[in-house]
This record gives structure tokens, sequence and C-alpha cells, in this order.
């Protein structure tokens, strides 16, 4: 295909027909005896028309957009919005930490632009509505209104009905303000970590298929599409490839997978092939083929208290504050009582006769489970508290996601052993390790994906343990997720990514904390 003037895109073609009923805009402009070359406009609508017919065309955003936001678009990221303006259902199959949410944001934006797009309804999990779709709307188009969808029903509904032109709602709240959304004027709606929808029989994802049918534009957005098993794909194909609409489950399970027992079913051999087939349109980059993709992502999710952890929150806060009248306060307490803090995001704190108090840490668990989800390789998770490194641990084993723990109370020989096989073989998918145990030269490159399931104090452990992969023989980009439930965790992981080290910061931390 080649464009003339910027203006006109010409086609080769043997069936010249196809082209010219569809596109008013276009005639036969020559021929060479079964070949013949089509001039088409260079539009959008004809642009979507080509790409529709398989004719592979290249969006006009190319050529008329101006990328908005603080931000310059990676080469990968252009490619990935002006897929998307082609395709009103389709795919974003990229890798975590490649930079698809902004793709999204500047390929609405410009439809939104062309008169295509008027609103668009954004669902995410709970814990990356606020730090990384706001956030990033902030970032590369702050001429956009945005808001968030959450809370009451009542709170929900209004900000639907505000006109907002992006509004964002997790999964499960969709159900509370199902009519509301449907009658709101959403024309593209975008699912982030799309994995949700997976099973097409559950309750999320029929609420998800009813609210999202009367959108045209539907984008669904994963990196790991079928990462256990290939039936994954299923749900998603249901929604993007009309060709799937009339297959059952049992059909497709049949043509990727093959029974071994009663129970027991393993992938046929071409079972690759068919989800890449059903998972159409579809784009994906992988963090090693982004070369202008910074070395080392830094991601936040935001993942709220529970009621639980609020309660006594609050009351550790309250507490603090009546003690430290008239105390003086050292960088040594000041670490120790904001250990406190982090103890209650984490789930369990030690009490004054070292017994152990937990606390329902559901929201946490669940983000951690997302982001191993989303990882295409294996997983390091940080975690600074013993008690609750063996809840971590029971997790992990109930979901099935094979793991080992390097810890202080581990001994040289099992950590040993555990970091070999992490190493050389599948298993461990994932290590739990405290900070303190990832000693000085201590590889783990077989990850590409660091959680940070609470922060730690020092600089020193916090550098030391992401250096544990970002070292020769790392062969893929990194991402290193901050969990972060309270404005303590978020101020600490500042300091730690600014490598702030001095103590009389983290004074001037328990202070603020306390007095606010």
């Amino acid at each position: 295909m080649q464009i003339v003037e910027n203006k006109v895109l010409v086609v080769s073609t043997k069936q010249p027909h196809l082209i010219t009923e569809v596109i008013p805009k276009s005639k036969v402009i020559n021929r060479d005896k079964d070949d013949y070359e089509v001039a088409v406009h260079w539009g959008l609508t004809e642009a979507q028309a080509l790409t529709s017919l398989k004719f592979p065309a290249p969006s006009p955003m190319s050529r008329d957009y101006k990328w908005t936001g603080k931000l310059k678009p990676f080469s990968h990221q252009k490619e990935t919005a002006n897929f998307l303006t082609l395709n009103q259902k389709a795919l974003c199959l990229s890798q975590a930490g490649t930079g698809k949410t902004a793709s999204v944001i500047w390929a609405a934006d410009y439809l939104m632009k062309m008169g295509k797009v008027k609103r668009v309804l954004v669902v995410c999990p709970l814990s990356i509505m606020k730090s990384a779709w706001q956030e990033d709307l902030f970032k590369f188009a702050m001429h956009r209104s945005c808001a968030v969808a959450h809370g009451s029903a009542t709170a929900r509904s209004k900000v639907i009905k505000s006109g907002a032109e992006f509004v964002i709602i997790n999964y499960d709240g969709l159900e509370v303000v199902k009519q509301e959304i449907m009658d709101g004027g959403f024309d593209l709606v975008v699912a982030d970590e799309a994995t949700a929808l997976k099973n097409p029989m559950t309750r999320r994802w029929k609420m998800f298929k009813a609210v999202s049918a009367s959108s045209p534009w539907l984008w669904l957005l994963t990196g790991t599409p079928a990462a256990q098993s290939p039936v994954d794909a299923f749900g998603l194909a249901k929604l993007v490839n009309p060709s799937m609409a009339s297959m059952y489950f049992g059909q497709f399970r049949d043509k990727v997978m093959y029974k071994l027992s009663q129970f027991t079913w393993a992938p046929r051999p071409d079972s690759k092939e068919i989800v890449h087939q059903a998972l159409q349109p579809a784009i994906r980059f992988e963090k090693k083929d982004c070369l202008d993709l910074p070395e080392v992502m830094h991601v936040d999710r935001h993942v709220p208290l529970t009621a639980q952890q609020k309660k006594y929150y609050e009351a550790l806060r309250t507490s603090m504050r009546v003690s430290a009248a008239g105390e003086t306060i050292t960088a040594v307490n000041a670490a120790v009582k904001l250990n406190k803090l982090l103890q209650i995001s984490c789930g369990s704190v030690y009490d004054d006769t070292s017994g152990v108090i937990e606390f329902d840490v559901s929201n946490r668990i669940n983000v951690v489970l997302e982001v191993i989800e989303e990882a295409s390789n294996k997983v390091l998770i940080f975690v600074p508290f013993t008690h609750t490194i063996e809840l971590l641990q029971k997790t992990l084993d109930k979901h099935k996601i094979t793991n080992a723990v390097l810890s202080g109370s581990v001994s040289l020989n099992k950590r040993s052993e555990a970091v070999k096989a992490f190493q050389e073989t599948p298993d461990p998918r994932v290590l739990i390790i405290q900070p303190q145990a990832a000693a000085h030269g201590l590889t783990l490159t077989a990850a590409d994906t660091i959680i940070w399931y609470a922060p730690v104090t020092s600089v020193e452990t916090y550098l030391q343990a992401n250096a544990r992969n970002d070292r020769p023989g790392q062969r893929n980009p990194m991402t290193v997720v901050h969990i972060t439930g309270s404005e303590v965790e978020t101020k600490i992981y500042s300091m730690l990514r600014s490598k702030v080290s001095n103590h009389t910061k983290l004074v001037d931390l328990y202070r603020n904390e306390i007095d606010s």
C-alpha cells in the first residue's frame, strides 16, 4: 500500500469491487492483467473500512494527531494507538509495563477530536483507578474531563451522570450502577487487566457484557490472555471476536485441550495457534522488544485499607499522638512507630506481649494476585514482616501459585536451593523475600517483576533488594510495583525512589503522620 501526497492510499488487489462498493471515496486508477490499483481517500473512515476488509491500512492519526501531554510517546505506543483507532473491537496484549494506558488515552482522544467518540468508560481493578488511569489521564490528556465512580451507589451514579468524558469504575462496581451506565452514552468501553473477564460463566463477565453491549467501541487490555490455560482466552474472544459468538465453552475447550482423565486436561499441540486466531484483532509488544523503554518501570498500585484496618490504623495514630506529647522523637523510635502503622497496612501487628493480631487484608492480597497474573515472567515479592510472609505464602498455596521463601528463619542451605530452583527450573514462580535477607550478590534474574508488598524505611535495603534482578543476566526490562494503602506508605516510597536517607526526614514523616 502506498501513500500519495499524504492524501491518498493506493491499494493493489485482484478484487477492486470489494473496495469500491464499500468506500465511496475510491476508484480504480490502474490495471495490469488481473491486478488492479485502487485509489482511496486517506481519512479515518476509509482507513477503518480498509482494515475491516483485511487491507492493512495506516491510520491517519499518524499524520494528523498532535500527541498531547507531558511525555512524548514511544514508537510502540504510537503504533498501538494507531492500531486501536482502526479497530472498534480489539485487544491490546502488550506486556505489563509497556505503557498501554497512555496508548489508549491518545487513541481515545484522537477519536474524540474526529467526532467518533464522545464518552469513554474505563473498567479496571480498584487498585489502578486513581494510581494508573486518573493520573495518566492528567499526564497525557489533561484537557479532557475525568471522574472516578467509586463509593456509594448515589456517588457512582452522580459521577456517571456528570458528563465527564472519561469515567473510571472498578469491575465489581458495574452492577451497582448498571442502568446509569447503559444510559450514559458511552461510545467506547475499555477493560483493563481484562483477565478478570476470562470466564463467561461468571456474574462479572455477564454484567460487563450487558453494560458494554450498546457501545460500538470495545478495547480489552491484558498482557496475559491465557496465562494458566488456553481456555482462559474464551471469555475475551467472546467479547471481541464475532466469530466466537455462537461457540459454547465446551466446544472451545475441546478445540484447544484434550482430556487426560475425568478432571485433568492438557493443551493440544495447536492450541496457541487457535487462541491466536480467536483473539483477533490484537496487537502485542513485549518489554524486550520496546528498545526505547526505560530499563526499570516503577508502578504504584493503590489499595484501600479494609474497614478493620482503618479502625486500628486510626486508633494507633491517636495513641502515638498522645505519647508524642513532650517526647523527644529520634529517628530510631520514629522508624519503630512508623513500622507499627506499616504492619497494620500489611495485615498483622505485634502487640506488647509479642503476640500477633491479624487483620482483614483481602484488598492487598487481591492486588498481589492481579500483578502476579499479569506478569509474563517470574516474580519477586518483598515483604518486611515475618508473620505477613506466612499469611502471603498460605494465600499463594491456596491459589496453586508455586512459591518459596527467603527470610531470616530459613536456613542458608534451603535458601540456596530455592534460588537455584528459581533461576534454573519452572518452579517456583514466585519468591517471597524478607528484604534484609536479599543479600549483596544474590542474583534473581529469572524474575522481571518486583512487588513491594509494603515499603521498608532503609534506602540501602530498598536499593539492594531491587538490584537482585537488575544485574548482568537480566534479559528483560523490569517493573517495580509499589503497593500502597496509606499516605505514610506513599510518602516512604517517594523517599526511597528519591534515595532520601536523611534520618531527619524520617522524623518529619512521623510528625506529619501523627499531626495530620
